[in-house]
This record gives C-alpha cells, structure tokens and sequence, in this order.
C-alpha cells in the first residue's frame, strides 16, 4: 500500500478467528488495523472513535448486521466500506451497493484478490469525501452569495448605495468586525 501513513483499518467479523486472520494479513502487508468488532454496533463505534480510511465489514452478525452498520459508517462518512462475506447473492450485493459500500469480496479469498479490492475501496471512498466537500463548498458560496446579494439590495433600497458601494460596505465591516462576509449580511437583513 501506498501513502504518507499506512492505511488505517477496521475490521468488522464475528468470527474471532477469521478476524484474527484477517488482521495479521492486512499487519503483514503494511496496513495499520485501528480496531477490531464483532459486530455492527462495535464497528460503528470504532469507526466514530478512530477515523479509519477503511472498515472491512461482514454482513452477517450479531447485533446491527453489517449492511446497516456500513450503511451508517458511510452516511456518517467516517471511512470507506469493504464488504468481505460469504453471501453473495444479488440482493446481498444489491444492498451493500445502496449502502454505499465501496467494494464486495466474496470468500474464500486470496490475499492478492484483498489488497487490491483494498486499494480501490480506499481511493473511491477519498474521492467520494473529497466530491461530498466540494458540493458542500458550492453550495455554502451559493447561500453566501444569496445573502450578500439581498444584503447590498437591502442597502440600496434603505441608504441610496449603489451596488458597488453596497458590496465595499459589507465588505469592509467584515474586516473591521472580523466576521464572515455571510455573517454580516446576515445582520444586516435582520436589522
């Protein structure tokens, strides 16, 4: 694996011994497992409390079944998902897909089918989080540019400003003030 740090791992499976298995193997090649559960609600847990780049989840176990722990880890974006099970029927793919899963390996697995299901699980769930900021940037300029611009109508209307001379006063009370330029039209909408 490639990378400043090792990829970070969780490792969700029921039985202790496959989970054992698992952990030397992804040790041996370099990967740093954070924790290991037994369950969904433990996997969950581990993944909130230490941001792994990836949680390798099984579906079926105890307590929350892994499909909905995987579901809650992605909507939460803590990490990528990996679903390693045994089941590989459709509708168990069809799910883990819905769930956000980032991969689906089916075992008995080989290590050279693992490492790199590993690789593309972590390099799409960077790009995933990485495309999520973005939207959220956009849409957090959007609603700023929406406030700024009723804030300079507001000014126009109310003080005889022009446009320009709007934006130069909200501009420059949001440094005088230290506050974000939203903040202040804000304010200035409220007042």
């Amino acid at each position: 694996m490639s990378g400043a740090r090792p990829t970070r791992v969780v490792v969700a499976e029921d039985e202790a011994i496959i989970r054992l298995d698992l952990k030397e193997m992804l040790e041996e090649e370099g990967l740093d497992v954070v924790g290991e559960a037994g369950d969904g609600d433990a996997a969950l847990r581990l993944a909130r409390d230490h941001s792994p780049d990836l949680v390798i989840m099984d579906i079926k176990m105890p307590g929350m079944d892994g499909l909905s722990a995987a579901e809650r880890i992605v909507d939460e974006e803590l990490a990528a998902v990996l679903i390693l099970t045994a089941f590989s029927q459709d509708a168990l793919v069809k799910r883990a897909a819905e769930a956000g899963a980032m991969g689906y390996l089916v075992k008995p697995f080989q290590k050279s089918d693992l490492l790199p299901a590993i690789e593309v699980a972590v390099a799409r769930g960077a790009q995933l989080a990485a495309l999520k900021r973005e939207a959220r940037d956009a849409a957090e300029r959007l609603a700023t540019r929406k406030v700024v611009d009723r804030a300079k109508g507001r000014l126009m209307d109310r003080d005889g400003m022009t446009e320009a001379d709007a934006f130069r006063h909200l501009q420059k009370r949001a440094m005088d003030e230290r506050r974000s330029l939203k903040a202040v039209a804000e304010e200035v909408l409220g007042g």
